[in-house]
């Protein structure tokens, strides 16, 4: 069983951040949150272990200011497993790493076939962790010891886990190439808010008609409004098909909505205002959205041959050829050159002098946020896959379908 200490007040994260600014080397990071539970993604307990330090969860809800833990770690070197997923949620609490390994993400690097948090401990360590709470609704107070345990364990071993790894990169060569997608995770900006994200809304595609996608839009809008109302998770209060069910009976009467056979939900009924409310909104509103919406979204590859023969052709040149480098390199071909950036690149050749060269190629996937390593392995083997294509344009089609 883990040792750990639960720290549920200002004055105990204080005492923690000075053992912990007092001690060196890395510290293990992990976040647990509530989703599926919850409308924020806040972190609701933080574990942190360093070796010299101890093992440390913090109860988020209960602690004013995180600033201390901030200042005792700024130095350090953070090891996260899927560092992307915990980032926003430790940023919006302060506490933002300088530097970071994430041993999820070298996993990947490495080759190894499965990067969950427990496949990667026991392949490194050889110990079997439990997942059992995993999905659990880590808002719920007290939290049970079984969960604390469970948390615990999830920082306890990351540390050795990180030190397994980063030996497995040097003996690949891979450990700059680590670093560089390790400091893109903490380079990266958050995410604009989507235009209209209301259109994301699981079977909207069986609407019909501008009005009846206004009611729709209603119908989410209020139902965002009451779960952030009520920090509960959408879906948890309203299921998407049962908005599209809605908009698709087309009620006359609140009775008819409260009959109406798939709208179900635990505010289904019990909120049965808001919702009608909402129906009559969207059948009022005198800005309809559009059916279509513009989009720069690549057309699917199946249509490139009859949209963009010569990007189709360059496409089935160069990606075989980017998949025998990541096979070569031991690593999914994604972590390679992600196939959106590689569409990009074929879509609208980068040309330069009239000629695409490996030079061209690089800048223009650095324009598309490629890492530098990422260029220097892909660039020239792209260029030469691209300009054999445009010369042999019959042989190279017939190659690639």
């Amino acid at each position: 069983m883990a040792e750990y200490t639960v720290i549920a007040d200002q004055s105990g994260l204080e005492d923690a951040a000075r053992t912990l600014a007092a001690s060196e080397g890395p510290v293990a990071v992990d976040v647990e949150r509530a989703s599926g539970f919850r409308y924020s993604q806040r972190a609701y307990l933080i574990q942190v272990f360093q070796r010299d330090a101890g093992l440390y969860l913090f109860d988020p809800p209960e602690i004013s200011d995180f600033q201390p833990l901030q200042d005792a770690l700024a130095s350090a070197e953070w090891v996260l497993h899927a560092g992307s997923q915990d980032l926003p949620s430790l940023r919006e609490l302060g506490l933002d790493p300088a530097t970071m390994f994430d041993t999820e993400l070298a996993a990947r690097l490495l080759g190894h076939d499965r990067v969950g948090l427990g496949a990667v401990v026991d392949r490194t360590l050889g110990i079997t962790l439990a997942k059992a709470h995993s999905a659990a609704d880590w808002s719920t107070r007290p939290l049970p010891d079984a969960w604390l345990e469970y948390a615990a364990l999830d920082v306890e071993h990351l540390l050795d886990v990180r030190d397994a790894l980063a030996a497995e990169l040097v003996e690949q060569g891979k450990t700059e190439i680590a670093a560089q997608e390790f400091q893109a995770v903490l380079d990266r900006p958050p995410k604009p808010p989507r235009q209209d994200p209301w259109r994301r809304l699981s079977g909207l595609h069986t609407v019909r008609g501008r009005r009846a996608l206004a009611v729709a839009r209603a119908l989410w809008e209020a139902r965002e409004q009451f779960a952030q109302e009520q920090d509960v998770a959408p879906g948890r209060l309203l299921p998407d098909r049962s908005i599209v069910a809605a908009v698709r009976a087309d009620p006359r009467t609140k009775a008819q909505l409260a009959g109406t056979k798939d709208f179900i939900g635990r505010a289904s009924r019990t909120q049965l205002d808001r919702w009608w409310a909402a129906i009559e909104t969207g059948r009022a509103a005198e800005q309809l959205p559009a059916e279509r919406v513009p989009s720069d979204a690549l057309p699917p590859p199946r249509a490139w041959a009859d949209r963009n023969p010569e990007a189709d052709r360059r496409l089935k040149a160069a990606r075989p050829v980017v998949e025998a480098h990541a096979e070569a390199l031991s690593m999914p071909t994604e972590n390679l050159l992600t196939p959106e950036t590689l569409r990009r690149v074929a879509w609208t050749p980068p040309v330069a002098d009239g000629q695409i060269t490996p030079a061209s190629v690089a800048a223009a996937l650095e324009g598309l946020g490629a890492r530098r390593w990422q260029i220097d392995e892909t660039a020239q083997k792209i260029a030469a896959a691209f300009v054999e294509a445009d010369q042999s344009p019959d042989e190279t089609a017939d190659a690639g379908s």
